[in-house]
């Protein structure tokens, strides 16, 4: 005898639901942890730790987290600013509530990239910055 199953369990997964964005506050000036933030500023916190941290560096985070910027340094500023663009786009595009990457505006000084940018979340559009070294 074939076991048969009915479809009542398949319709308590085909509904797929958005999780809160709720997290804590981090306040890196002060080096401390207080209150909690949601939606655009968790996104923007999230954009902030995702372009901090090298990927591949820490076992702790998956290799879909982080940038690679390691290897651009000392690398000629022709070849450095496409590749920060891509890089940045390919890393933020991991998480789902960005949508897109673009606006891209770099300021090159004695071996460091300032690049500005705005993101288009599900939250709304907003402007963010990273500094690289090359």
């Amino acid at each position: 005898m074939i076991p048969q199953s009915s479809n009542d369990l398949l319709s308590d997964f085909e509904e797929a639901v958005e999780q809160p964005t709720k997290n804590y506050k981090l306040h890196v000036d002060k080096n401390r942890i207080a209150g909690f933030i949601d939606e655009i500023e968790a996104l923007k916190q999230a954009i902030f730790l995702m372009l901090s941290i090298e990927r591949y560096d820490h076992i702790i985070y998956s290799w879909n987290f982080g940038v690679e910027f390691k290897d651009l340094f000392g690398q000629p500023v022709a070849f450095v600013l496409p590749e920060i663009k891509r890089r940045i786009a390919e890393c933020l595009l991991q998480d789902d509530r960005i949508q897109e990457v673009d606006n891209f505006v770099f300021e090159t000084q004695k071996g460091k990239v300032h690049v500005m940018f705005t993101v288009h979340s599900i939250y709304g559009d907003f402007e963010s910055e990273k500094e690289v070294d090359y």
